[in-house]
């Protein structure tokens, strides 16, 4: 098949490596470097901006569209012009085309669930961001799926939990502390590009689906754990109201400590999904190995 990976970052690289073998990739970042690195991970790149439907017309047609473009950190109104208008401008813009691809998939967060106090959640519960930056993902999902239907397309939203791997394994946050208390939700590189790559070829349409690992844990469990594999002490532990009480955080920042959740992986796996790192035991040994040995 033709793959166009738009915003072909992190997972972007990482899905395009998975993808070359059997199909036809092309990866798109709008800066000279984020095309190096695309040609660097072993398949074709187009520079281009996914709000410049002109800039998008140099991307060929595509049977696969995966939007998988970042904001970068920034806030709200940058999100808003890279997954709302940037999203709106390439649906737009390929399902135009007199070639218009079969599917898309949006990777979008499960931040849009917002806090529900250590509760497990799904894909059939109800959204309830709680940022200016969520908001806008959650708007984002309805222009992946709602716009695409009035395209005459389809569209999947892959929710991503928390992205770690290499160069994000981010080990002195949970060694040195304090580590405030709440529930993780993650899933390994891999895995976030292998279960995009799964949900392509196998034509899963689902319109929601949840892509995190088997084991939501306890951020406390989690440190201690990473200390006693990296045979340093424990680190200093705060409760949500003494870090609240701190004064130091931002509103983004404070309302992320009061949210908790335990995101369910039970439609991916009943899909067929095979996990290569199924827990945060098995995806952090590269890192701790690594902290051991320097």
């Amino acid at each position: 098949m033709r793959v166009a990976i738009l915003g072909c970052g992190y997972v972007g690289l990482e899905l395009g490596r998975q993808l070359r073998a059997d199909h036809d990739v092309v990866g798109v970042r709008r800066s000279e470097d984020g095309v190096a690195a695309i040609e660097d991970a072993g398949f074709d790149a187009v520079q281009a901006d996914v709000t410049d439907a002109d800039a998008l017309s140099a991307v060929p047609d595509a049977d696969w569209v995966v939007f998988a473009a970042s904001s970068g950190g920034r806030g709200a109104e940058a999100a808003r012009e890279v997954y709302v208008e940037g999203l709106r401008t390439a649906v737009d813009h390929f399902w135009s085309r007199d070639d218009p691809p079969e599917r898309l998939v949006y990777t979008s967060s499960t931040g849009v669930y917002g806090d529900h106090g250590g509760d497990w959640v799904d894909e059939e519960t109800p959204l309830a961001p709680q940022t200016e930056k969520t908001e806008v993902l959650a708007e984002a999902e309805r222009i992946a799926r709602e716009r695409l239907v009035e395209r005459g397309g389809h569209g999947t939203v892959a929710r991503f939990a928390g992205l770690y791997g290499p160069d994000r394994y981010r080990l002195d946050r949970y060694l040195e502390g304090p580590v405030t208390a709440g529930y993780l939700n993650m899933v390994h590189r891999d895995d976030a590009a292998g279960a995009v790559r799964f949900l392509l070829e196998g034509d899963h349409r689902e319109e929601v689906v949840l892509v995190v690992d088997d084991e939501p844990v306890e951020k406390w469990a989690f440190a201690d754990w990473l200390a006693e594999q990296c045979d340093v002490a424990f680190p200093e532990k705060r409760t949500k109201d003494e870090r609240l009480a701190e004064g130091d955080l931002s509103e983004t920042a404070s309302r992320r400590v009061r949210t908790s959740k335990r995101c369910s992986n039970e439609l991916l796996r009943s899909l067929g999904y095979d996990f290569r790192y199924p827990t945060f035991r098995e995806g952090y040994w590269p890192a701790i190995e690594a902290y051991l040995a320097a």
